[in-house]
């Protein structure tokens, strides 16, 4: 990566395995940061996270219902009700609370703490809730308690030692593993970093991904089209998958084919991207103006000493044409796809998406999308072109262990590409695949 200007690779036919490897080979994880909980949502976590206190903290009702001791319980029924001195209430958050002592009882609520003495929880279900009729259906109004309940409750059924009690430290016990380093932070691990009082967390950040269209042809959804113009789906599409790989991302609007413009744009977008991804102009038109663009960026910000862009050729359809390398102060990668809509996708899920995963820092089985075995279910045979690896949209069946192909195989196709939900791999030394064959397919979903 001495050269600050593109290179044209293109005289050789690269693998999609060699691409890749370039690609991870010059991207690695962001710097750790500190970050508030729900700012780590989506970041993976860098530390293993220890728990400081038992939780729950203290022994506390599953409950609503009167703690009890068991022995003032033993034999209660309907017909011989425990009759028992209500003592006090205790409420989630109670700060004093009230001793249990023979003959009583203290109404108590979900999460509440056990007060001293009581040893089990009846539900208040088992009981009269005090006021002296058949089996409650409810607690009675805090503010008309217990007063108003006579004083007294009615047990109509035993209770075993800790009946209901959630014991202090069954869920994790201080000191034990809460979470280890490599988790990517979801809600439950968000909530379970709060409940042990953990406010900020050390992660490696979402990844930020400026994802750009080129053509002078593309106009914006909600715009009218006129003669030649087509609606930038690319950048849209994109900008959802970078989001949907764990990234933040930022979408710019359609650049025109010029490549002072695009040279300005990338150049103003460098400073809040971790990766640039661009679609389009990549190929050999006369209007394919990335290239002639990325060398006037690589020559008025890096110098001598920069990164660089390389443009080639992959033994893959869609998505033979590709661009890749490292520009301005900071080397920040750059993919330039091609700009055909499901070459452009295609190409996202092969190299821009584990180009991401790696930026996050997750390990090496969960950068690239899973793939499983599939066996071909098709009215015929599906052609590929010899020595290239291509990838068909397809729909699979978990249950059969079956997928099936959508769409043809033309590189504009999205109509079909919104339907699909995996791609079918043909090998390079294969040029016809048979019903019945088995494919590796990559899960999309």
């Amino acid at each position: 990566m001495s050269s600050s200007a593109p290179q044209d690779t293109g005289h050789r036919l690269w693998s999609v395995d060699e691409h890749l490897a370039d690609v991870l080979s010059a991207v690695r994880p962001l710097e750790p940061i500190e970050l508030q909980l729900l700012d780590a949502q989506g970041c993976v976590l860098v530390e293993d996270v220890t728990v400081p206190v038992a939780l729950p903290p203290f022994d506390n009702s599953s409950m609503d219902g009167y703690a009890v001791r068991t022995a003032d319980v033993q034999g209660a029924s309907e017909e011989f009700p425990a009759v028992l001195t209500v003592v006090g209430d205790v409420a989630a958050g109670s700060g004093e609370l009230p001793t249990v002592g023979p003959g009583e009882a203290a109404r108590i609520m979900t999460g509440a703490p056990l007060p001293p003495g009581a040893e089990a929880v009846v539900p208040v279900e088992w009981t009269d809730g005090g006021t002296g009729g058949g089996a409650a259906a409810g607690m009675t109004p805090a503010s008309a308690a217990p007063e108003h309940a006579g004083g007294e409750v009615r047990v109509h059924r035993a209770a075993e030692a800790r009946a209901h009690v959630r014991a202090r430290g069954s869920d994790v016990q201080a000191g034990d593993l809460a979470l280890s380093a490599g988790t990517v932070l979801g809600p439950p691990q968000i909530a379970l970093l709060a409940a042990i009082g953990r406010g900020t967390v050390r992660v490696r950040p979402r990844p930020r991904v400026v994802v750009m269209s080129t053509g002078s042809e593309l106009v914006q959804p909600g715009e009218a089209l006129t003669s030649g113009t087509i609606y930038d789906s690319n950048s849209f599409a994109l900008a959802a998958a970078a989001r949907d790989a764990g990234a933040i991302a930022y979408r710019v609007g359609a650049v025109a084919d010029d490549a002072d413009t695009l040279c300005a744009t990338i150049e103003d977008q460098l400073i809040r991207a971790d990766l640039l991804v661009t679609t389009g102009g990549v190929s050999v038109g006369a209007y394919d103006v990335v290239k002639e663009a990325l060398s006037s960026v690589g020559h008025s910000s890096e110098g001598a000493d920069g990164g660089r862009m390389d443009f080639r050729k992959l033994a893959m359809q869609p998505g033979k044409p590709q661009g890749f390398g490292t520009i301005g102060p900071d080397h920040t990668p750059l993919l330039a796809l091609p700009g055909n809509p499901v070459s452009s996708y295609v190409s996202f899920e092969l190299f821009v998406r584990p180009a991401i995963r790696a930026l996050m820092g997750l390990p090496e089985s969960e950068v690239r999308r899973p793939s499983v075995r599939a066996v071909l279910s098709a009215d015929k045979a599906l052609g590929s072109p010899a020595g290239r690896r291509q990838f068909l949209r397809g729909r699979y069946d978990a249950e059969s262990g079956t997928v099936s192909p959508v769409g043809g195989s033309g590189s504009h196709l999205i109509a079909a590409l919104a339907h699909a939900d995996s791609l079918m791999v043909v090998p390079e030394d294969v040029t016809s695949v048979e019903p019945g064959t088995e494919l590796e397919v990559i899960l999309l979903g």
